[in-house]
């Protein structure tokens, strides 16, 4: 019986391209604010995520949280959140989900309290675990495909 051989690299750490697919392929109306459910749609699959993507993102990536006010026609109607990496980068999955007419608006940093989220546990948790779910399978076949060679 032959064994493979014992591959000293580090395990990869998720890009930024495979956690978009990752939250791409876990989003769903469960997933999203409850109130907003009914606004969730697989062509916007992105649509109301907005928090719970940036939590997941944040335990995944680190870095700080960025908060800002949602406007339509000059009324604030929302809020979005997105990501700060710990090198600067900005990340905003979510991003892609809004309307012409909604303008993103007064962003700043804010704390991430360390039991949050305090609202919508349930569904943080939910797409949470989705996400991890799925970098632990792309990292698995990753492995394998290294083994492989």
């Amino acid at each position: 019986m032959a064994t493979a051989a014992h591959d000293n690299s580090p395990e990869p750490s998720p890009t930024l391209a495979d956690l978009r697919t990752a939250f791409l392929s876990s989003w769903g109306s469960d997933t999203c604010y409850p109130e907003s459910e009914h606004e969730w749609s697989d062509s916007n699959p992105a649509r109301d995520q907005c928090g719970m993507t940036a939590l997941v993102a944040h335990d995944v990536l680190g870095g700080e949280i960025t908060l800002a006010e949602v406007h339509v026609a000059g009324t604030k109607v929302g809020h979005h959140y997105w990501n700060v990496l710990p090198d600067g980068t900005t990340v905003d999955f979510t991003g892609g989900q809004f309307r012409p007419d909604e303008v993103i608006t007064n962003a700043h940093p804010v704390i991430r309290p360390p039991d949050a989220p305090h609202r919508h546990r349930d569904r943080y948790e939910l797409l949470r675990c989705r996400v991890l779910d799925h970098l632990e399978r792309a990292r698995d076949e990753t492995l394998e495909a290294r083994q492989a060679r």
